[in-house]
């Protein structure tokens, strides 16, 4: 079997399971014929491509994974095809996150996972088959509740615990508290000073990243309200991980709220794979400037993010 029929497979393999297209469409969109996208499909069944996720990788989106890698210094870059009437969703990379925690979370060697916070992270973990693997530890990066009590939504730490069987670590703070002196208190408390040393072992980092204007997650899901979203925007805040907020740089801004941020700090990039999950016009300034900084050295992105990122750069 050539390489280039397997690269087709694998292409109307993954429109068809992931991104749910019918044969008419995956025949528009790939310019063959219906009864072509038919059996391109079955040999994808065929040659034991599709899984939960596809087994092939694409090389169109190798050659932009590996252009990331050169580019920016990565441990680890994937790249899925992009979908035109699916820019900013979770669809495709949700799926490819989660066969990364699956090669992870297979590991016989004990390792500590760190996750953080997020809706193409949350999809991600929902995607996970069940897995015994108690030997891992598997601790959240940030809080699991707002400033005011409220639960946060797509903290993922809870979603992982119902499906893997290995010990999971909540942080029990909010996103933000009220102070720097209050998140010093805080954390010198044992069960936090805890978390945060597990944390700081992290042998892989999954993270999402948000970015700062209208539509910031951290102001969606009411963490920072729009007089902090406008002080971010002055200070040229440009992203942010677990709450912890950076420039076009990708340098941590040192005033609020970073000097209030409770979640633990984003683990060390010479100990640990950090991966981040995020595509769309919306996301690549924020990811532009997190891998300028190099506060990642994993990616997993789409096709349509990737160029765009190499021409940025």
């Amino acid at each position: 079997m050539n390489t280039t029929r397997l690269n087709d497979a694998a292409r109307a393999g993954w429109l068809y399971y992931i991104a749910g297209k019918t044969q008419d469409e995956i025949a528009a969109a790939m310019g063959i014929s219906r009864q072509a996208a038919q059996r391109l499909v079955s040999l994808a069944v065929s040659e034991r491509l599709v899984k939960v996720w596809l087994d092939h990788p694409i090389a169109e989106c190798m050659d932009l994974a590996a252009r990331l890698t050169d580019r920016f210094g990565l441990k680890r870059a994937e790249v899925v095809p992009s979908i035109a009437d699916e820019t900013d969703g979770t669809l495709g990379i949700a799926q490819a996150g989660a066969a990364e925690m699956h090669r992870w979370l297979r590991r016989e060697k004990p390792m500590v996972m760190a996750v953080g916070t997020g809706r193409s992270l949350k999809a991600a973990v929902d995607h996970l088959p069940p897995m015994d693997c108690p030997q891992h530890r598997i601790v959240s990066l940030t809080g699991n509740i707002g400033i005011d009590g409220s639960a946060a939504y797509y903290n993922v730490i809870f979603s992982m615990a119902d499906t893997i069987n290995a010990r999971h670590f909540p942080f029990p703070l909010p996103v933000y508290v009220t102070s720097a002196e209050e998140r010093a208190l805080m954390h010198r408390q044992a069960l936090i000073s805890h978390t945060l040393s597990l944390a700081a072992s992290a042998d892989v980092a999954f993270v999402g990243i948000g970015e700062i204007g209208p539509q910031a997650p951290l102001f969606l899901d009411g963490f920072l309200d729009r007089g902090d979203l406008e002080l971010l925007h002055a200070l040229g805040g440009a992203g942010e991980i677990c709450g912890w907020v950076y420039d076009e740089a990708g340098h941590l801004l040192t005033t609020t709220p970073n000097d209030r941020t409770a979640s633990a700090p984003i683990p060390s990039r010479d100990t640990a794979v950090v991966i981040g999950l995020a595509k769309g016009p919306r996301k690549v300034r924020a990811i532009l400037a997190a891998l300028r900084g190099r506060l990642l050295n994993g990616l997993i992105t789409d096709e349509a993010t990737a160029i765009a990122l190499l021409q940025q750069a």
